[in-house]
């Protein structure tokens, strides 16, 4: 299956035009054979609308959700992209799947990052969204959540082939750390392939530091953004390329086996 990653430099603020945005991206990527298009961290919002999150905010399966469908069924390709979600009196920074042919999942952030994060959303508790798509079964989580290695060694262990990553990824060390090695170590370490697609450019608040990128089991790169502006980057997913490292690497079948 190919897959195809949207380093995006969202409007904050402007859900008409990110939408649009991702609409264009999953024509091209279409076009190009993808099945599958993941956009970044609050892509639908911008990361950096701040004070505009209440306002903006959407339900599940609400004129967001129904957007993203009609985007996904006009292009036949299925689409992951991040919103604010509203359920209630709370804010969730959440991921919404949709194939446009009425399979749809939604998966809430449970490790948010900073005071930005915690003044606009709540945490959800940690959770594992499989979706099966094109023959592979893929988990999602959001930016800081593949931080944390328990969450994708728990995805890894109920079956992913494959762990999306929307991101917000600011400039900095840190950054350049976590997309140059921690996610080739996070695809590594549980043998799944790892796609971590982040935001371009600036906004008021932040300044993103690129480099999406979509990571093999053995730890090598399919694909990977640049520092700097937009890229549609499109990268094709076979697990049975990578049967050696499994069969050379078996820290799933000996964590299981040691317990």
């Amino acid at each position: 299956m190919k897959i195809a990653a949207l380093q995006m430099q969202a409007v904050a603020g402007d859900v008409d035009a990110n939408l649009e945005r991702i609409a264009r991206a999953a024509k091209e990527a279409a076009a190009n054979g993808a099945s599958l298009l993941v956009a970044p961290e609050l892509a639908v919002t911008g990361y950096g609308a701040a004070e505009a999150f209440p306002d903006l905010a959407g339900t599940f399966m609400g004129d967001v959700s129904e957007r993203l469908f009609r985007i996904a069924r006009e292009n036949r390709i299925a689409v992951v992209a991040g919103f604010a979600e509203r359920a209630g009196e709370q804010i969730f920074n959440s991921a919404l799947f949709t194939d446009g042919e009425g399979k749809i999942a939604l998966y809430r952030k449970s490790n948010l990052y900073g005071d930005y994060e915690r003044s606009w959303f709540t945490p959800e508790q940690p959770s594992t969204v499989l979706v099966e798509h094109g023959g592979l079964k893929f988990g999602m989580l959001i930016c800081y959540d593949v931080e944390f290695p328990e969450n994708v060694r728990r995805l890894a262990l109920a079956g992913a082939d494959l762990v999306v990553v929307p991101t917000a990824l600011p400039k900095g060390s840190s950054g350049n750390f976590i997309a140059n090695h921690m996610i080739q170590v996070r695809a590594f370490e549980n043998q799944v392939f790892v796609a971590y697609v982040n935001h371009c450019g600036a906004d008021a608040k932040f300044s993103y530091a690129g480099q999406s990128r979509i990571a093999a089991p053995d730890g090598s790169l399919l694909g990977q953004g640049p520092d700097e502006g937009e890229a549609l980057i499109i990268a094709e997913i076979v697990p049975d390329n990578f049967a050696r490292s499994r069969a050379e690497n078996t820290y799933l079948a000996d964590l299981v086996t040691s317990n």
